[in-house]
Parts: structure tokens; C-alpha cells; sequence
């Protein structure tokens, strides 16, 4: 059996190919892909061809923000049953590397990742109509969450870990006063999360109104054009979000004494320039946070219980047919957050059953 998929052949070139459903293994499931979110490294891939240091050299199935439905379970009964409506975690591990064994699975050595060029052979990713997994990377997803929003899990997930990394260094978020610089999906969705976690006050800096009105939608309490040299409130945490220098040089100058920051958007490898002296008379602290692990069922559980908080980050939809015109609308942050790509036809939003 055939299935379609999203292929990309070379930087600025889709294709939508037909490719062989392979045969699943044991503790493997098929899964019918309903939606699949366009991620900032699927954008890169197509536009430049690389992400960082991951070179496209070979054409790849992109995608890694999947949501669907099982259709043949796992044989050896592992994993959900068939029928259940599922995301993917996208992450192949080791086990076995001294990364893994200490419990940090995201920074695994082996690390595979759906839709990544990061290694050779490359990684195909979830942008297909049936995609053949491990059972137990399958995450049921909450009776009451719809898949169109529950295709939000993986970049919330992202999130979370970033937030838990604060919290671990003994930074919470609860009655604190929050800043998030940049509010593309992953700051919309560090918005979303920080608002639930019952942050005192969410301010969110951007270019772009529409995000800016968006963020408010969604929990924010105050909005700054990061180009008109507004006033930014002081914080007690900052989530960046942009990978922008200037956006960390606001957000170190924006921190109380005793302050912190952690970095999810990707920073250029050269050239930053950041007011770091005010780590020492400020006594700040600056984490870095890569990916995730252990988060999604937490993120769904979360995105169950406050839908009306996540589901706006999702801007359009698109049929799998006109992925083109999906990637162009999501390569414009002044009028698009998350885009998705639907893969059924006929069910492109499919409620809970």
C-alpha cells in the first residue's frame, strides 16, 4: 500500500510523492496522520535547505508536530489500541548513552528526529498520510481535546520542558511577573502556558500586530512593539522565544535582581552581543533548554483543560494538496501563528469521538 507524503528535494522545492507503507514490526502501529503542524525547522529545510549545523543532502519527508488516529495497533499489544486518537513524541533515543542513563533523553548522543537532516541517512518525518512508529512513542490524546488543537502538544512540550528547567533551578512562574520575547507559535505558546501556571502578569514583546493581538487572546496583560522602542515592564522570569540578540539584551536588562532567563529560541552561533554584566550585579540566572522528553502527556493534559487558551494559537489549515500555499502562510509571522496541514480529506477537523 502507498501513502502520500511531503517531500522536500532541495531548498525552495515541495513535493508530494507517493511512497510504500512499510511493513510495521511488532511493536510498531500504523498511524493514519490527521494533522501535522509547520514547524520553524520545516520552514528552514524548504527555504534554505539546513537548520544550523543539519544539511539537507538527500530529499526528506518533513514534519515532526503530528496528530491522528492508530489504525493497526502494535502486534505484540503494546502501545494504544486501534481507533485511539494519538500524537507522535518524535524523538528516537538510545537508552544507552551516559546521557540517557542520567535521565536526559533529549540530549541523547543518538538522538534521532522525525523530519531532521541532523543525520545520514536522514530522518523522514511524520508529514504523510499513514506513517509506520513505535508503539510506545503513541501518546493518547484527552476524551475531551479536539486533534486540530491537540496537534498543539509538540511545541508546547517544548515549552514545558523550558519552563520546568526554571522551575528546577527554583524559578516558578506562579505569581510572578513573566516576559516573553517574540510571540511566533513557541512564544504564543509560552503565553498560553505561563497564563495557566498563573503567572501575576504575561507581557509579550513582537514586530508584528497581529501576534501582539493574538498573545492578548490568550493570557497576555500587556503588549510591547519590539521595533517602537516601547517600555518593558520589569519581570522576575523571561522566556525567549525569538532567538533575536536584541531580544536578550531586552529581556537581561528587563530581569529583577535574582531574575531568570531561559533561551528556546535558537540564537545565531556568532556575532551576539548581550548586557552580561548584569548576570554578576544582578545576580541572574540564564538556562538554555533543548527539545523535550518526558512532557507531552503533561502538555496535553494542560492544553485538555484550558482548550480555549491554546486553540487560537492555530491560524489556518491547510489540505495536504496545497502545502505550498501552507508553508508560504506560515513563513509570514505578520498574519499567521501555527499552520497546519490536514491529511484526511474528508475529516479536516475532526472533533473527539
Amino acid at each position: 500500500m502507498n501513502t502520500k507524503a511531503l517531500v522536500v528535494t532541495s531548498p525552495g522545492v515541495l513535493t508530494i510523492e507517493d511512497r510504500p507503507v512499510p511493513v510495521a514490526r511488532p511493536d510498531q502501529a500504523v498511524v493514519r496522520v490527521v494533522f501535522g503542524g509547520i514547524c520553524g525547522s520545516d520552514l528552514h529545510y524548504w527555504r534554505s535547505g539546513r537548520v544550523g549545523e543539519s544539511v539537507l543532502r538527500a530529499p526528506m519527508v518533513l514534519g515532526h508536530e503530528i496528530a491522528g488516529v492508530v489504525e493497526q495497533s502494535a502486534a505484540d499489544g503494546s502501545g494504544p489500541a486501534a481507533g485511539s486518537r494519538v500524537v507522535v513524541h518524535p524523538a528516537q533515543v538510545c537508552l544507552d548513552c551516559d546521557l540517557c542513563a542520567r535521565g536526559d533523553q533529549h540530549l541523547c548522543e543518538n538522538l534521532r528526529y522525525l523530519g531532521s537532516a541532523a543525520r545520514d541517512p536522514h530522518t523522514d518525518g511524520g508529514f504523510i498520510e499513514r506513517m509506520v512508529v513505535p508503539a510506545l512513542r503513541l501518546v493518547p490524546i484527552p476524551d475531551a481535546l479536539d486533534l486540530r488543537t491537540a496537534a498543539l502538544a509538540e511545541p508546547a512540550s517544548v515549552v514545558l520542558h523550558g519552563l520546568r528547567r526554571l522551575e528546577r533551578l527554583g524559578q516558578r512562574i506562579e505569581g510572578r511577573d513573566v516576559l516573553v520575547t517574540g510571540a511566533g507559535p513557541i512564544g504564543l505558546l509560552a503565553v498560553a502556558l505561563t497564563h495557566a501556571a498563573n503567572a501575576r502578569t504575561v507581557t509579550v514583546t513582537d514586530l508584528h500586530d497581529q501576534p501582539l493581538e493574538l498573545a492578548l487572546r490568550i493570557g497576555a496583560t500587556e503588549t510591547v512593539r519590539a521595533d517602537q522602542a516601547g517600555p518593558v515592564p520589569t519581570v522576575d522570569v523571561v522566556v525567549e522565544s525569538s532567538g533575536s540578540p536584541a531580544a536578550v539584551a531586552v529581556a537581561l536588562e528587563a530581569l529583577r535582581p535574582g531574575g531568570a532567563i531561559v533561551n528556546l529560541g535558537h540564537l545565531p552561533p556568532h556575532g551576539v552581543t548581550a548586557p552580561l554584566h548584569l548576570t554578576v550585579t544582578r545576580e541572574l540566572t540564564m538556562t538554555g533548554s533543548s527539545r523535550f522528553y518526558s512532557e507531552l502527556p503533561d502538555a496535553l493534559a494542560i492544553i485538555a483543560d484550558r482548550p480555549d487558551l491554546f486553540s487560537p494559537v492555530v491560524t489556518a489549515v491547510f489540505p495536504l494538496d496545497d502545502a505550498e500555499a501552507a508553508f508560504h502562510e506560515a513563513a509570514d509571522p505578520s498574519r499567521s501563528s501555527k499552520v497546519l496541514l490536514a491529511f484526511t480529506a474528508a475529516e479536516p477537523n475532526i472533533s473527539p469521538s
